[in-house]
């Protein structure tokens, strides 16, 4: 469900016409609903009520701070895969005890940012980065909270590039290694080994690979236990996929059900790292039309957006819905979306249906609120988008548009090539 509906003829993202923000911003835009955002949250959150659970929201979904400060104010935590996401949330508000640490790649000065900051755990993913953590507290005089992520070998039925369970995926530790990795932590004397962590993949549509990890996972706890080592979170990572095309994927209270069904006795706190779910079908991005164009093999609809604002359809082929944000009367066309850079691989759609727009229609993007702007660039020398988040029928820029200045106020010359 969201929040951008049509009245009469013209899109509306909750009470605001979607037409008169891209006027008073400019296009590409990145447009998020409050209402939105804060009902898949409550979903999501309400799904699990009847158990002690936290939610951490994924930041590397959309990391606008904004975004951030909301699921704040609603209870919620993070999941974090670097030291910048960490800045951003602790910006944002999020108690460090609502933060997990996530990502195969852990630098000291992050690690040692963590650690300043006291998060609830590290979501461990190799031996190696175990005996590092444990020198930088050492190092630091304090203790690391962690959790082993173990690798189930599940597939998870997405694409590869997004699929993260697997034996041959670089994530986690291989669940037939866990037991002797458990030992080694324990063992250690800067290390309190709080949880166990998993996550199988992202934009997932079904819950039999949640259910199949899950099976591992518990009776991984149960070895676990018997050995001394007492497990207190369970960390089942995100994952739970969205509608962008014909996809049915499983509501949260149905994930829920199937999640706690298995979990009966398994006395654990729960953490949750939903991103695309809360998310996705909260944004769009919205887009001007720059020209048509007929050609003896293909028609083409040129619009300002490019693969550097909404890179997922040349990355993954993925589908994002286009509709005009008034509705046009004409026939459908078969089309290809394209925008201005030089790349054969930039398309927002290829061999679309859509009725045929004219130059400066608005055309929005659909399901565009994760992996969107936080997977923008600025490629071909673009500055980046600027981010609106509606709340009834009012509007506020989170973020303005980047300028030309700002693409090299970072950058300098050598003294040597001023001369």
């Amino acid at each position: 469900m969201h929040h951008f509906q049509f009245r009469e003829d013209e899109l509306y993202c909750e009470d605001v016409p979607v037409r008169l923000i891209a006027e008073k911003v400019g296009t590409p835009c990145y447009i998020y609903s409050q209402a939105t955002l804060a009902h898949h949250f409550t979903v999501f959150d309400s799904a699990f009520a009847d158990v002690p659970h936290l939610i951490c929201y994924s930041v590397k979904a959309n990391s606008n701070i904004a975004i951030l400060r909301l699921f704040a104010s609603m209870g919620g935590g993070v999941d974090i895969v670097s030291g910048g996401e960490l800045y951003r949330a602790r910006k944002a508000g999020i108690p460090a005890e609502r933060i997990v640490y996530s990502g195969v790649g852990k630098t000291v000065e992050e690690i040692d940012f963590a650690l300043r900051e006291k998060i609830l755990m590290f979501n461990i993913e190799s031996t190696q980065e175990l005996e590092r953590i444990d020198r930088r507290a050492a190092k630091m005089n304090t203790r690391a909270s962690i959790a082993l992520r173990v690798n189930p070998d599940v597939d998870p039925n997405t694409h590869p590039y997004i699929a993260t369970g697997m034996k041959e995926n670089k994530f986690g530790i291989s669940i037939d290694n866990a037991l002797k990795a458990y030992g080694k932590a324990k063992g250690l004397g800067n290390i309190d080994v709080l949880g166990l962590d998993c996550h199988i993949g992202s934009q997932l549509t079904e819950v039999a690979p949640f259910v199949d990890a899950l099976k591992r996972l518990r009776s991984l706890i149960e070895r676990l236990r018997r050995e001394g080592v007492q497990i207190r979170y369970l960390d089942m990572g995100g994952g739970l996929g969205i509608v962008y095309d014909q996809e049915a994927p499983p509501q949260p209270h149905e994930y829920a059900k199937a999640i706690l069904r298995e979990l009966e006795g398994i006395d654990c706190t729960l953490i949750f790292e939903p991103g695309r779910v809360i998310v996705g079908n909260a944004g769009v991005l919205v887009t001007k039309v720059l020209y048509t164009k007929r050609t003896p093999a293909k028609s083409f609809v040129i619009v300002d957006g490019a693969m550097n604002d909404l890179v997922r359809p040349s990355l993954y082929g993925s589908y994002h819905y286009i509709q005009p944000v008034l509705k046009s009367r004409k026939e459908t066309e078969i089309v290809d979306v394209v925008g201005p850079i030089c790349e054969s691989g930039d398309f927002l759609a290829k061999n679309r249906g859509m009725p045929l727009p004219s130059q400066g229609d608005y055309l929005a993007v659909m399901s565009a609120g994760a992996y969107g702007f936080s997977m923008s660039s600025n490629y071909n020398s673009r500055p980046r988008a600027p981010e609106v988040l509606v709340k009834g029928g009012d509007y506020f820029v989170i973020r303005p548009r980047e300028t030309w200045e700002d693409l090299v106020r970072l950058e300098s010359v050598p003294e040597y090539l001023t001369d």
